[in-house]
């Protein structure tokens, strides 16, 4: 099995994990899905168009905890084959930028779940995934710049 870092400085295509967004109280509260995730935002798929500048609300559940983050729509581009569209999210506090480093670390546990349980047919409870990657992984997981 590949270290996940050898290529790559952030998480380019978590599988599809679910977030939940809202726009200051403009609008109910929508589930979506997480593209990626870099140390200064993250990338999600949307059914709804937003505007670039508009104050945003990301809440990304992630074993059993609810990261939240508040930032600013940076883009908003139309999705590959016409599926919505890409919403592009910066954050600008160095808190918000650490608890998405967080969340980009248990994408990459989720990952790696999800990978020895195609590879080696093993099933990992999340818990398990994350003591597993911990101790093969965490002293190679890029740190904050």
């Amino acid at each position: 099995m590949k270290t996940p870092f050898a290529e790559r400085q952030y998480i380019r295509h978590p599988s599809r994990m679910p977030i939940r967004f809202d726009i200051q109280g403009d609008m109910p509260r929508r589930e979506e899905y997480l593209r990626n995730v870099s140390e200064g935002g993250l990338c999600f798929a949307s059914q709804i168009e937003l505007d670039a500048g508009v104050l945003i609300r990301v809440t990304i559940p992630v074993l059993g905890q609810q990261f939240e983050v508040e930032g600013s729509v940076a883009w908003c581009r139309p999705a590959p084959a016409g599926s919505g569209f890409e919403i592009g999210v910066r954050f600008t506090t160095s808190q918000d930028r650490f608890s998405v480093r967080m969340v980009e670390q248990l994408c990459y546990i989720e990952d790696y779940r999800q990978q020895v349980q195609q590879d080696e047919g093993r099933y990992l409870t999340s818990e398990e995934a994350a003591r597993e990657w911990i101790e093969r992984f965490a002293d190679k997981f890029p740190g904050l710049h």
